[in-house]
């Protein structure tokens, strides 16, 4: 959609009062004066970093005409948040890590003094009026998801799940207990650990990392493992459809296993999206990016690429243009941008590309502004949470005498804290939607009218809440409305259907007669539904239904036949199995199912080849390479690639090395250990890389033997030696010398040759 102004004198003269005042909108209430095709200008190369009050932030922010910027929440109400839930009933609770990064040192980052707010807007106006803390006492919260009346919460460094619950109505929890117990530390870096919670149409809760999935039952969580470890980091979203995006902040992808579900496995394409959507356009330098002066533009000091993308959402309201429905928007806090992209179906395979040329949807001219999360609200519009904070890199980046570690010294950027705003954006052709959620009090059957609603906010908080009831009354009501029969007025009525079938699946109330009549629908993603659904009784061996599948393996749509492929490929049923072959050999020049059922082919091969090599270790061996195996996927596999061969997404560099058959992973022990312990930066085999690997000195030895000997010993990255001892670190670790920086393979070499002299070098040891 191009939008054009019926005024272009006034355009004029607006371009005009824009380049003398460096102001591209005024405040909240006031008209955007910029055309969507105008000329980014960059404002100020080297911005101040001086807090500004909401108002004046505000002002500073750009968006296309039409669009505007209002303020929901503020200090002293919020400080610090990083992510918000609304419960049924329309209030608001916001995760706040109230101790991140106070100093470039992180000091007291890890004392447990975070929170969680409660908000609440007492005249429909938009903006909260109330706050309570609803739970104190946290350790950095990072992922909340409300279910029912329950509020789950997700804490750094533990990889347990709480619920928190209010009963008797004050605003603040008093019942708290695990739904999901790991009494295992997570020891990763914070920015590595689980940054959501999301419950997808498919009844699964996500988190955006690791290779678990959950589903809720009797108030817990029960875990199921699914093949890959997803490496997504901060946020997490969904589609209308129930597809998953994830994204990667470490190498800088947008946008990641994008193009099938997690328990299918990982799967990425270099062409998912295009190169252009990784550049941000900022309208301010952004010299606190971690890669230096390499990441910046020459003479601009803006932000050339993506290195913190987070917070993404799909917009599904109903209060915003048509054509922004189903759009992707992900922030960049370093860029201070939120870039928007068009999503794209063609032939079942996702590609997003960027809404705009040259430019993004919101950029702000604010320092401080941190956009880290996006969500489509209950009203239909479209929220931001701002952490406006300082420092927004994690201390392992922001040592002394690094290049950020200045930056924040000189600007005094760890002044810029305790503050925090959340903000909504509308649009002159709508208003938001005034009516005050209840899906936590209405009837269940008036929950199912719900799921026809326009704004996927009450779709999937209605079928999520009729699930939680347990309440098979309206199952009638489902099976017509999943089939059609029930008339509701809704313009897209196969959205209604999609959660009402899928209502019927956690309700445990799905029957094959349902589903045999959704594999006829005339909309593509219900008969996609119906064949997903319908997994259950494909694992069940159910041959009838099998057999049923069969008469739609010439479908006309991409997505129905891909969804087919990969629900059958798994059964050890002879016919599903033939209808497999089938299709893939029907499929030729439809690259993702051949591509997907090859790598998933592939997969299985090493899985087995794996499980035969490992057999010749010895139990301790074995124990350390299982270990290395679960870190390794954690952590590693985000720069490295799950398979060691690298990362290379959407035309971009490779973050980091590949590992997969390198002589030196494979030859050497101590320059791997070291590296380990020291970090590494420079060029790596005469190729130069944006971003330079941390040090994990804080992990213990056996961390570090684990991880080192699953490289070594993995059949995925091609790889098959010795493994590393706990002793053999513990020996290096012991004679290493203690450096301010990470180390280049030159240095690493000279050390491992005992040719160093140590006068050049510090003889302080860990």
């Amino acid at each position: 959609m191009v939008y054009r102004s019926k005024y272009p004198v006034v355009l004029l003269l607006c371009f005009a009062i824009y380049a003398l005042l460096a102001f591209s909108c005024q405040g909240s209430g006031d008209k955007h004066l910029i055309p969507k095709d105008f000329n980014r200008v960059v404002l100020d190369t080297n911005p101040s970093v001086t807090p500004l009050s909401p108002e004046e932030s505000m002002k500073r922010v750009q968006l296309p005409p039409g669009f505007h910027i209002q303020l929901v929440a503020s200090e002293p109400m919020v400080q610090e948040p990083v992510a918000i839930a609304w419960d049924g009933n329309g209030r608001m609770y916001v995760a706040e890590m109230n101790t991140y990064m106070k100093t470039a040192n992180a000091d007291g980052e890890f004392e447990p003094t975070s929170r969680i707010m409660l908000l609440t807007d007492e005249d429909g106006d938009g903006k909260m009026d109330k706050s309570t803390i609803f739970a104190d006492s946290l350790l950095l919260p990072r992922a909340i998801l409300c279910v029912g009346d329950q509020l789950l919460v997700q804490e750094t460094n533990r990889q347990h799940i709480l619920s928190f619950r209010d009963t008797n109505g004050d605003g603040k929890a008093d019942e708290k207990k695990i739904v999901f117990r790991n009494d295992v530390a997570d020891s990763r870096n914070l920015e590595h650990q689980n940054g959501g919670l999301l419950w997808n149409m498919d009844n699964w809760i996500y988190p955006s990392r690791d290779n678990l999935r959950y589903k809720y039952k009797n108030g817990t969580l029960i875990a199921d493992t699914v093949v890959d470890n997803m490496i997504g980091q901060w946020g997490m979203t969904s589609d209308n459809y129930g597809r998953l995006y994830y994204s990667e902040a470490g190498p800088g992808l947008p946008a990641v296993q994008i193009e099938q579900m997690p328990a299918y496995g990982s799967l990425n394409f270099k062409d998912q999206y295009t190169e252009e959507f990784t550049t941000p356009w900022p309208i301010i330098g952004n010299i606190d990016a971690q890669g230096g002066r390499n990441a910046l533009r020459t003479g601009e000091n803006t932000l050339s690429k993506f290195t913190s993308g987070c917070g993404q959402s799909i917009y599904r309201g109903d209060r915003m243009p048509a054509d922004m429905q189903g759009d992707y928007f992900i922030p960049e806090p370093v860029a201070r941008i939120i870039k928007r992209g068009k999503v794209t179906d063609k032939f079942g395979k996702i590609y997003l590309a960027d809404a705009y040329k040259n430019q993004d949807w919101l950029a702000s001219a604010d320092m401080n502004f941190r956009p880290i999360n996006t969500y489509t609200g209950p009203d239909g519009c479209f929220y931001i949470v701002d952490m406006y904070h300082g420092i927004i890199q994690e201390s392992e980046w922001t040592k002394p005498d690094s290049y950020l570690g200045g930056i924040i010294a000189q600007k005094e950027l760890f002044k810029n804290r305790g503050m925090g705003r959340i903000y909504r954006i509308v649009h002159d052709g709508f208003e938001p939607d005034k009516t005050k959620p209840d899906i936590l009090t209405a009837p269940t059957a008036k929950l199912v009218t719900y799921l026809a609603h326009p704004n996927g906010w009450w779709r999937e908080n209605a079928q999520k809440e009729i699930i939680v009831r347990g309440d098979l009354s309206v199952v009638p009501t489902l099976k017509a409305m999943a089939l059609g029969e029930l008339k509701l007025g809704y313009s897209q009525p196969e959205l209604a259907r999609l959660h009402a079938l899928w209502t019927l699946e956690g309700l445990g109330a799905i029957d094959k007669t349902t589903l045999y009549k959704a594999l006829q629908d005339a909309n593509p993603q219900v008969r996609k539904a119906a064949i997903w659904i319908g997994e259950q009784f494909i694992k069940a061996g159910d041959e009838n239904f099998i057999d049923s599948l069969g008469a739609i393996r010439h479908d006309t749509s991409d997505d129905v036949l891909f969804q087919l492929m990969l629900s059958l490929r798994t059964a050890k049923s002879a016919r599903a199995q033939e209808i497999v072959k089938d299709l893939v050999a029907d499929s030729k020049g439809n690259d993702l199912i051949l591509f997907s059922y090859a790598a998933f082919k592939e997969t299985q091969k090493k899985l087995d080849e794996e499980k035969r090599l490992t057999l010749n270790l010895s139990p301790a061996d074995r124990a350390l390479v299982t270990n290395g195996a679960t870190i390794f996927k954690q952590l590693c596999a985000t720069c490295h690639g799950p398979d060691g061969k690298g990362v290379q997404i959407g035309g971009k560099q490779m973050p980091a090395p590949p590992l997969a058959g390198s002589a030196r992973v494979r030859d050497e022990k101590i320059i791997p250990i070291q590296i380990l312990l020291y970090g590494l930066k420079g060029p790596v085999d005469g190729k130069a890389y944006n971003d330079q690997m941390p040090s994990m000195v804080k992990q213990d030895d056996k961390w570090i033997a684990s991880v080192l000997s699953y490289i070594r010993n993995s059949t995925d990255l091609g790889n098959r030696s010795s493994v590393v001892t706990e002793a053999e670190v513990k020996d290096a670790r012991a004679k290493m010398y203690h450096l301010k920086d990470a180390a280049t393979l030159q240095m690493l070499g000279i050390f491992k040759l005992g040719r160093a002299e140590r006068t050049n070098w510090d003889k302080k040891r860990d």
